[in-house]
Parts: structure tokens; sequence; C-alpha cells
């Protein structure tokens, strides 16, 4: 009988703790930002939640950085060695930095002007951006089953766009305009493949932890967060202030946002792809089902048809064959 010791036993529990995790995630931050963007009542700035999730995300990250250090004055040290006292190998997060912003403000377009279902299904397209840049930045070639996963999810997400659904009006009063909704995930989802393939490069070309980049990241992503809410809603700003229609529904709203990138690093060190397939084609269905009951959604055959593309899809794209094992294969011949 095998024995499996306790830090084996810790990571099984941490990765089916984190898939868990995600999979609520996934499907509640959809939900979430539809119910938020939607309901009535004083509308908040998403400008400014964008901002407050990277202060969040930053103050946790800086959280873990400390408990990797142990020590006050070696964390304080390892600040300064690693952001201030090397100014062009900050510079470099400059970059995904800016993406991510944007990305993210484009993320509350898309949630004001598509359903929660329809949203899910096609920020998906992300896998296509990804794979895309991954092939002409890093040189990476894709299998065959992969080019096979990209061709089905775009006629998934095709099928689900093109399922027409009427235009109920909204408690918030905002005008739904689908194609907008669309244009914005699918320019999220490209900046999104982009920002995450060169955040990668950083990574790998270095030996800095992967929590100190994140602080670089959110660190670095402020002020340009700061820019885009005196551009976009600096007069709302100035007149109703910076947390206008914040109630506790938007700061759960915010932390929830902040702990997506944090959730998905402790997937990615604790489980393999196929699970993270798993967990995000299960926040499909869940986001699928709830919207049936907390919107009204109309699940009709072609969306269902197109969701069910997308989630085979994923499970495509993160499959990895098994090495064939030669000196077997020489026994047994």
């Amino acid at each position: 009988m095998t024995m499996i010791n306790p830090s084996q036993r810790n990571n099984q529990v941490l990765k089916y703790v984190s898939l868990v995790t995600l999979t609520l995630q996934n499907a509640l931050v959809g939900l979430s930002m539809r119910y938020a963007r939607t309901r009535s009542g004083d509308m908040f700035l998403s400008s400014t939640a964008v901002v407050m999730a990277e202060i969040v995300k930053l103050l946790t990250c800086l959280i873990f950085v400390f408990w990797e250090e142990k020590h006050f004055w070696k964390f304080c040290e390892s600040l300064k060695v690693t952001i201030i006292k090397q100014p062009a190998d900050t510079l470099k997060v400059c970059v995904p930095s800016l993406l991510y912003i944007i990305q993210n403000n484009f993320l509350y377009v898309s949630a004001s002007n598509l359903d929660a279902a329809t949203y899910q299904v096609t920020y998906q397209l992300k896998i296509l951006t990804t794979a895309f840049f991954a092939v002409v930045i890093l040189r990476k070639p894709l299998r065959s089953t992969q080019w096979g996963a990209v061709i089905l999810l775009v006629i998934g997400v095709i099928l689900v766009q093109l399922v027409q659904t009427s235009e109920a009006a909204l408690p918030s009063g905002i005008e739904q305009n689908r194609m907008l909704g669309f244009s914005a995930a699918l320019s999220a989802c490209f900046l999104s493949g982009f920002a995450g393939i060169y955040f990668e490069k950083i990574l790998k070309d270095s030996d800095v932890s992967v929590w100190m980049r994140n602080v670089q990241l959110s660190l670095l992503s402020l002020p340009f967060g700061l820019i885009t809410c005196f551009i976009s809603d600096g007069n709302t700003i100035q007149e109703q202030g910076f947390f206008f229609g914040y109630d506790l529904f938007v700061c759960y709203l915010v932390v929830l946002q902040a702990g997506g990138g944090l959730i998905v690093a402790m997937v990615v060190k604790y489980a393999d792809n196929i699970l993270k397939g798993f967990a995000t084609s299960l926040a499909i269905i869940i986001s699928c089902i709830a919207s049936i009951y907390l919107f009204n959604f109309n699940l009709t055959f072609q969306f269902s048809l197109g969701a069910i593309f997308v989630i085979c899809s994923i499970f495509m794209y993160g499959h990895q064959p098994k090495a064939i094992d030669r000196h077997s294969t020489t026994q047994k011949a």
C-alpha cells in the first residue's frame, strides 16, 4: 500500500480548493458584473472600480511577498532591490500594466451590453488570441488538436453571437448594444492574449518571483488606471466623488475581480490544464443556469450548441498527449 506524505496530501487539497475557487470566481464575476451594471440606483464608475481592484491586488501581493521573506527589513530590502534599484526591469512591466487596465475597462463595457451567459462564452476567445500571440512571440508550435480546438472555439462563439435575443428594458435604464458588447469583449480578448504572453515572457526571462512581478504589475497599473478615470469620468468624479455609487455589492465585486489573477496563479502552480479547463467549463454552465433564473435568459438550442463547442474546445486545447515510452514499447515488441 502506497503511503501519501503530508506534503503530497496538502498539494492535493490545494489543487482542488484552487479549482473550486476558480470555478466559482469565473462564474460569479460575470454574473456579478452584469447585475452591478444593470440594477437600479446610482451607477458606480467602472473606471474607479478597476483602479480599486488593482489596489486590492497590490496589497494582497505585498502580503504574499512579506510571507515569503518572513522578516520586515528583508521585505523592505527585497522591494527596494527589485523595484527601485532595477528601474529598467520594472519598466518592462509597463506594457502589460497598461493593457490590463484597458482590458478590464472593456470587460465592464461588455458586461453592460451582453447577458452574463453570452459574455462568459464570448470571453473564451482569449484562448484564440493567447494561442496566436504564443505562436508569434514565444514561437510555440501548436498541436493539431489545438488548431482544431481554436476552429471549434470560433464556431461556438459565432453560434452564440448569432442568437437573436429580445432586448428587455433594464432596471438601470442603460440601452444595450450587442455589437458594442461583442466588440468590447473581442478587444479585451486581444489585450488579454498579448499581455498574458508578454508577462509570461518576462517571468521566464528573470528569476523574480510571481508575487513580486504582480506587485510591479499592480504598482505600475495604478497611474494608468487613474489617468483612465479622469479621461473617461473626470467631470463625474469632480462633481460626485471617486466612490460615487459604491455600496457593499460594489466592494464585493472589486475584491472578486482582484482575486481572479491570484487564483489563476494558484491553479497554474497546483493543478494542470485539464482541471483548469474543467473549472472554466463548469463556470460557463453555472453562468448559463444562473442567467435563466436571475436575468430571465432564454436558453436556445443554438446557444446551447455554441456553448458545448466552446467547452469542448477548452478541453481539446488544454489536453496534453501522453509521451510514448520507447523503452516499454521496445520490450513489448
